[in-house]
């Protein structure tokens, strides 16, 4: 893992689940981090958390990635030492509701497209630049399964997901000529707040989604992360799908009674 030592990673969306654990990740290797978040509250805490433990350097930054505004503003202002990034995580992202398309709440819709694809470009359209200019580095986009195939009653959520796969995909051509990895990781099922969040707090509706079967771990896909981010510079991971084991597409999943 001497690939990660010393380098600076952003991470998006970074104050709980695969975010958080890709924080842990590359910092127990010694990475340096910069850890994103609408909420510096829980930023702080876990920066210092970090530090102590891996004694490695730590930047909580807050932010909001759904504002073009804050992405070039917060950037901009990041303090020199920090502003030198080798890998981006665009992890940041979410699901809302779980209603047939002709029914769906457009307020939903909309925070999953400012969230899942604009958040993406926004902090790519920021940092790539820097990271061709300083010879080379990686962008990995945490994307889904849902974007290989749609799901009823999740068509946007799976619409802004395919968005994360063909980005990926178009990034990966258009830097071709450059030492620049992208790779797109497209987790299953991982139990996380993801599902709390889709179902506005119904902890019971949640929890339901995971019952019956050993979900993939946020750890899961940051050791993914990693090791994509540890394989010699001229081999590019470009796509991993991982599911649980008993899952074998997002709509055939074998759980126990």
């Amino acid at each position: 893992m001497e690939q990660i030592k010393g380098k600076t990673v952003f991470i998006s969306g970074a104050s709980s689940g695969i975010g958080r654990a890709c924080a842990e990740s590359f910092a127990a290797h010694g990475a340096r981090i910069i850890i994103s978040s609408r909420k510096i509250s829980s930023l702080q805490t876990f920066a210092d958390e970090l530090g102590k433990t891996y004694h490695v350097e730590v930047h909580p930054l807050e932010l909001d990635v759904t504002s073009r505004k804050a992405v070039q503003t917060k950037l901009e202002s990041l303090p020199p030492e920090w502003k030198s990034i080798d890998i981006l995580i665009n992890n940041a992202g979410l699901a809302l509701g779980m209603d047939k398309l002709q029914e769906g709440d457009i307020s939903d819709w909309e925070a999953m497209i400012d969230t899942n694809v604009k958040g993406l470009l926004y902090l790519t359209r920021t940092i790539v630049p820097g990271i061709i200019e300083r010879g080379g580095g990686q962008v990995i986009n945490i994307g889904s399964t849902a974007g290989i195939a749609a799901y009823p009653r999740g068509a946007v959520y799976c619409a802004t997901k395919a968005a994360v796969k063909f980005l990926s995909d178009g990034l990966r051509m258009d830097v071709v000529d450059q030492p620049v990895r992208v790779t797109n990781i497209q987790p299953g099922m991982v139990e996380t707040n993801f599902s709390n969040i889709r179902f506005k707090g119904d902890e019971k509706k949640a929890a339901s989604v995971y019952q019956g079967i050993e979900a993939l771990k946020p750890e899961d896909i940051a050791d993914i992360a990693l090791y994509t981010a540890s394989v010699p510079g001229h081999v590019q991971i470009c796509e991993v799908t991982v599911t649980p084991t008993n899952q074998a597409t997002m709509g055939i999943i074998h759980k126990t009674s």
